[in-house]
Formats: C-alpha cells, structure tokens, sequence
C-alpha cells in the first residue's frame, strides 16, 4: 500500500515537501528536488526561509495543533505561475498532528488534448 501513495505524490506535477512537526523535511518528490536543485531531506525546512516566513510557518503548525479541525490554511497566490498555495495538516489515524506540506494549486487550463496517448504530461 505505501507504494501506492508514494506513487501519487512521485507523479505529481507539483513539488511536494512533506515535514514533520519539529520542521525536519521527511520526504521531497522528484519534482521538488528539480525545483530546488537538490534533495533537502533530513535538513530544517526552517533553514530554507527567512525569518519572517519562519515565523509564519511556526504560527501555522501552532494553528493545526490547536484543533483537529484547523488543516489547510491559504498562504498566498503566485502570479508567475498562476497557482495558489496552501499549508496542509498530516495527521494520525487518532487525529494527531504528524507533519505538514506545502500544496500547489495551478490555475491555468491544461492545454493537452483529451487522451493523448502520443505524450505523457509528466
């Protein structure tokens, strides 16, 4: 079954960067690690950003541990790219909070054809 989930988050078009809930990145996808030009795993996601940002990222996860209810929080849109992006709560099968991610929503319409089988997209 793990394989099975590793494979969703493997296949997305997205970077995804799973931590735990002391900031400690667990888990980069391929698409993250091209992002960010190389694997941070076992790093401080906390050393990757300012300041500021830190402090925001602290006060979220403050926010997810306050309520099994509070898990996803808009952060902010990026006009480059068209996305929005959201910090989302991973928790236990008990509720408890276990890490967190970063989520990309992309806004743009796809311009693949319906079922093109001549190209993936990936």
């Amino acid at each position: 079954m793990y394989n099975l989930f590793k494979s969703v988050i493997e296949t997305d078009r997205s970077a995804v960067v799973i931590c735990d809930v002391n900031h400690k990145i667990v888990y980069m996808n391929k698409m993250a690690v091209t992002r960010y030009h190389k694997d941070l795993t076992g790093s401080s996601l906390l050393d990757c950003h300012n300041e500021k940002s830190n402090e925001i990222i602290v006060k979220v996860v403050d926010w997810f541990r306050q309520s099994p209810k509070n898990n996803m929080i808009y952060t902010y849109h990026n006009t480059k790219e068209n996305k929005d992006v959201y910090m989302v709560a991973l928790r236990d099968d008990e509720e408890n909070l276990i890490g967190y991610y970063e989520k990309h929503e992309y806004r743009n319409p796809e311009t693949a054809e319906l079922y093109d089988f001549s190209k993936s997209l990936i």
